[in-house]
């Protein structure tokens, strides 16, 4: 099956296993791998996954992440436990909790957004046009889509403020638009950042250095779809993202 698979150009791989039994895989994503091929990505994680691993029957994603956020991925094995878990996003029984860190000073009072987002298509010419993108819409906006994120200050550092970030509806782009949109975008966030700070703490000077968004899906809490036990895993940090953090040289940029 290998051989035959690379043929297609999907290399098999597995990502770091945070839990498995038959019903259900939770799994470790890098930054910088979609979920699903689609929209530019010819595969993402499902279909590596399943070039690894040649006998599971099925295998499907309960939920997605954005390319370039890292952390807990859910992958129901049956398609019983897939139904149960989708529900359970759904219905908002699941916790899900961000790390994210963002420019400047996040005033540790301001813990609940409550801003309806809007799905757009960028126009245009260049590169970008038909991205999707969203924004922060008027409450009485016909098009907006309710949407909760809260928001608590883990540590303030120079480089910016380390959030916990819990999301209570699951929107496009959701935290990096609700964060931007009080004047704190996530640090490396290529759609709603501050381009010159991404530029400058990647640059080849930048000590510490961050070659990619800062948001990293930490905890999640979800019921086991046969046993109902609650289960709660988490993801620690990735080494780029722990380098940076622990790194407290301010940021400035070059002269």
């Amino acid at each position: 099956a290998m051989a035959q698979g690379t043929a297609r150009g999907v290399p098999a791989r597995d990502f770091a296993v945070l839990l498995e039994d038959e019903h259900l895989l939770v799994i470790n994503k890098p930054a910088g791998v979609a979920v699903h091929g689609g929209s530019g990505v010819s595969f993402g994680v499902i279909e590596q996954l399943r070039m690894a691993r040649p006998q599971a029957k099925f295998l499907e994603l309960v939920h997605r992440l954005d390319r370039e956020t890292s952390g807990i991925l859910l992958v129901a094995k049956k398609r019983s436990a897939l139904k149960n878990l989708q529900d359970q996003f759904r219905e908002r029984q699941t916790g899900k909790t961000y790390l994210a860190m963002v420019r400047g000073a996040w005033p540790a009072k301001l813990k609940v957004l409550d801003k309806p987002l809007h799905k757009y298509l960028l126009d245009g010419k260049d590169a970008q046009a038909g991205e999707r993108r969203v924004k922060v819409v008027a409450r009485d906006n016909a098009d907006g889509m309710p949407s909760v994120t809260l928001v608590k200050v883990r540590e303030q550092l120079p480089q910016g403020t380390l959030l916990e970030v819990t999301i209570k509806t699951g929107r496009t782009h959701q935290i990096r638009v609700h964060l931007a949109s009080e004047g704190h975008p996530i640090l490396g966030d290529d759609k709603y950042g501050d381009f010159d700070l991404n530029k400058t703490l990647a640059g080849a000077g930048a000590k510490p250095g961050l070659k990619r968004m800062f948001l990293h899906a930490w905890r999640l809490q979800f019921n086991h779809p046969v046993s109902g036990e609650r289960l709660e895993i988490l993801a620690e940090l990735p080494s780029e993202l722990s380098q940076f953090l622990s790194n407290p040289a301010p940021v400035r940029p070059s002269l």
